[in-house]
């Protein structure tokens, strides 16, 4: 008997109404959202009478709401706006469409001097609004029919924060509260558990903690790193130069401050101003550098270079500084004083199938490293492209292909590629299901023609070399940041600033403590002798509380059987063990880098 094929179309179809699914719930989630700003200004409005509002939208996971408060909000004012939204939501509240003339809608919002500036924008003699009880705001919808269409214990007003009217400076602070909002209270009592996870990880905490940087206001948006941290970051480099060095990169530092010229000539200039650090030098114009792209060209065109030298591939670990708007600088995810692990790729035409390939094959084995799955974007042509459309095709077929040919799943981002060439973007989800951006591979077929960058070719010919931009970490301050969140501050064994705490039960034992602290650090093991006068059991709980990878404690059995009472991070109390044996452990596990 022969089996019927299902039609080639089924499984489209499935997905199709799959998508079409999701797409209506997402939809009817933002709807109920959106009604909730309203009701959230409504429950403002008759508990603090005189206030004045601004705009309501829709965001991620909720909504917020902005007024102008005469004597401001406290953070013990969200129940009591809560309680008053839920108030409203049992009382069946139906959510009204009205069309009302430009002339009338002036008037009823005239003691509204936020809603007339924006009743002034609306093309046409109408203006769109909708009413909720006593409550009329200007607004295209949609909207719920009814308050009864909104489960009351799904939503949560979370916080209170400043926002200047329209993001601008010069206008007026407003008070701004955000709120979020699900289908169900299961949904949101999953979100809330998880801000509160987030919340533990923060990196800027655990920074002070663990005593690894600080932000200080003497330089907004620039780390001061600590000894400990600094070993992080020294443990990194470590890796990364030794990974270069065996795929045949070669090192090198360009300088800091460099003039303006050369990014006029880049490109940066015109695309990238507003983001550049500049300073006046005898009448010169200088900059801090805020990539260092620029710079390897003219490392390039130092010499002469033949199809022999190529692929060359130059790499640099430099310090960036990019001039952010103080209000998005978040802790080591948004600084002005970056280090990126760069790297350029200057290699003739035929050869970038190739380096893409193994550049991939790089960032997918480093990620692997630490158990996080890459995930890849490809990025087109932008609005603000520089150079050639032909060109531009070129070099997104070429990244297209390469993604083919390593069998990578990939996403299409539309004109999200950089002004000088297409892009591959790296994404990683961490522990807590956050999506990150890391790496990021380019291809620029522009700044080779604007530097007249050439090569001699094998019949004696100048040709165009191509440019691959790559980044395996992204910065290490933003790298670093997200590591510590994804492990909760509890590093691998092999990048964490202390290593091993020897905690010795007595003062009989701080010798066989000290020989032991001897033999780990002969071996490069970073380790410390915890001797202080406090209880065993106090000590054990501060090496928790600085997640060192072990703790070795070291009493009378121990000393008899020359060996250490083994405790280990997540694990606890894993019994004693020869010496030897555990140092073949703690050897195999970091030059493993498990």
């Amino acid at each position: 008997m022969i089996k019927k094929r299902r039609p080639s179309f089924a499984l489209a179809s499935v997905k199709t109404m799959s998508d079409k699914k999701a797409t209506e719930g997402k939809q009817k989630i933002d709807t109920i959202r959106h009604s909730l700003a309203h009701i959230m200004a409504a429950a403002i409005q008759e508990l603090f009478p005189g206030t004045k509002f601004g705009i309501g939208p829709v965001i991620k996971n909720g909504f917020y709401y902005d007024f102008d408060l005469k004597n401001g909000l406290a953070s013990d004012d969200l129940p009591k706006t809560e309680a008053k939204m839920r108030e409203f939501i049992k009382q069946d509240i139906a959510f009204k469409k009205k069309l009302i003339s430009k002339k009338e809608t002036e008037r009823i919002f005239k003691n509204q001097p936020y809603k007339l500036e924006l009743i002034k924008e609306v093309p046409g003699k109408k203006v769109s609004t909708y009413e909720s009880g006593k409550f009329l705001d200007l607004c295209l919808g949609p909207h719920v029919k009814s308050t009864k269409e909104i489960p009351p214990d799904s939503f949560k007003l979370t916080k209170i924060a400043g926002a200047y009217w329209r993001g601008s400076e010069k206008n007026p602070m407003l008070t701004r509260i955000y709120g979020v909002a699900f289908a169900n209270k299961k949904e949101l009592n999953n979100y809330l558990r998880l801000q509160t996870e987030i919340e533990k990880r923060n990196h800027r905490k655990l920074g002070t903690q663990l005593d690894l940087f600080s932000f200080h206001e003497v330089s907004p948006g620039a780390a001061f790193w600590h000894p400990k941290g600094m070993i992080i970051i020294k443990e990194l480099e470590k890796w990364w130069r030794q990974e270069h060095e065996k795929r045949g990169y070669l090192e090198t530092s360009t300088p800091t401050i460099v003039k303006k010229e050369l990014f006029e000539q880049s490109g940066h200039w015109k695309h990238y101003k507003e983001n550049i650090f500049t300073f006046d030098v005898e009448g010169q114009i200088f900059v801090l550098k805020p990539m260092n792209c620029p710079e390897s060209t003219i490392i390039y065109s130092s010499k002469i270079r033949s199809y022999k030298d190529l692929p060359l591939r130059l790499s640099e670990i430099g310090n960036l500084y990019r001039n952010e708007l103080s209000g998005v600088l978040a802790g080591l995810f948004r600084v002005r004083q970056l280090t990126m692990d760069d790297a350029h790729i200057y290699c003739t035409p035929e050869q970038i199938q190739t380096e893409i390939k193994n550049i991939l094959k790089f960032i997918q084995e480093f990620y692997r490293l630490f158990k996080l799955n890459p995930e890849f974007k490809l990025a087109t042509r932008p609005e603000n492209y520089m150079g050639d459309k032909k060109l531009w095709k070129k070099a997104e077929k070429a990244l297209e292909f390469s993604l083919k040919q390593r069998k990578i799943k990939y996403e299409l981002k539309p004109k999200d590629g950089a002004f000088y060439g297409p892009k591959i973007d790296v994404h990683i989800t961490d522990a807590l299901e956050r999506s990150w951006q890391i790496a990021t591979v380019q291809l620029d077929f522009q700044m080779p023609e604007r530097f007249q960058l050439t090569y001699i070719d094998q019949k004696g010919r100048k040709k165009r070399p191509v440019i691959i931009h790559r980044a395996i970490f992204g910065s290490f301050e933003r790298f670093i940041g997200i590591l510590l969140e994804h492990y909760a501050g509890a590093l691998p064994l092999w990048l964490s600033p202390i290593q091993i705490w020897i905690i010795p039960v007595g003062s009989r034992h701080k010798k066989y403590a000290k020989t032991l602290k001897e033999k780990l650090s002969a071996l490069s093991i970073r380790v410390e002798t915890k001797d202080t006068a406090e209880t065993v059991s106090k000590k054990i709980r501060d090496g928790e509380l600085q997640k060192i990878p072990y703790l070795l404690v070291v009493g009378d059995k121990e000393m008899a059987k020359k060996g250490v009472r083994v405790r280990e991070k997540g694990k606890g109390d894993i019994g004693v063990m020869k010496l030897n044996k555990f140092l073949e452990r703690v050897r195999k596990e970091i030059k493993g880098k498990k």
